[in-house]
């Protein structure tokens, strides 16, 4: 397989989908598809942010922003593991990952309106 290429311009939409294919190409050359259920990659998944939490276990908030270099690699390792399985299990369901967060992201906002500013009269 060709190393995942970033494209120099374009959109996240791109850039998954470009994703996508060269982790289904991966996946497909090993003959590793039928291993790939979707119940298989939601676990795997789990697992892989379970490993990235673990990298923040019993630390503080501001610690946990004060990664080492080779704590940050082992962190940038796990978020890729993650951001892998879940492209991997989207691409299986035939979801589109940036429509689906638009979507989230408005229904979020419908539910979780902005505070209002403080002192702005609102609660009158």
């Amino acid at each position: 397989m060709h190393d995942v290429s970033v494209p120099a311009v374009g959109t996240e939409k791109d850039f998954l989908a470009r994703l996508a294919l060269d982790l289904r190409e991966f996946a497909t050359v090993r003959d590793w598809e039928r291993f790939h259920s979707p119940k298989n990659l939601a676990m795997a998944l789990i697992v892989e942010a379970a490993e990235l939490v673990e990298h923040f276990q019993w630390q503080d908030a501001a610690e946990s922003l004060t990664l080492l270099p080779e704590q940050r690699q082992g962190v940038a390792d796990e978020v890729a593991d993650v951001l892998i399985y879940l492209v991997r299990l989207a691409d299986r369901l035939d979801i589109d990952i940036p429509l689906a967060v638009q979507d989230k992201m408005r229904r979020n906002g419908i539910k979780y309106p902005p505070l209002s500013p403080a002192g702005s009269g609102s609660g009158e």
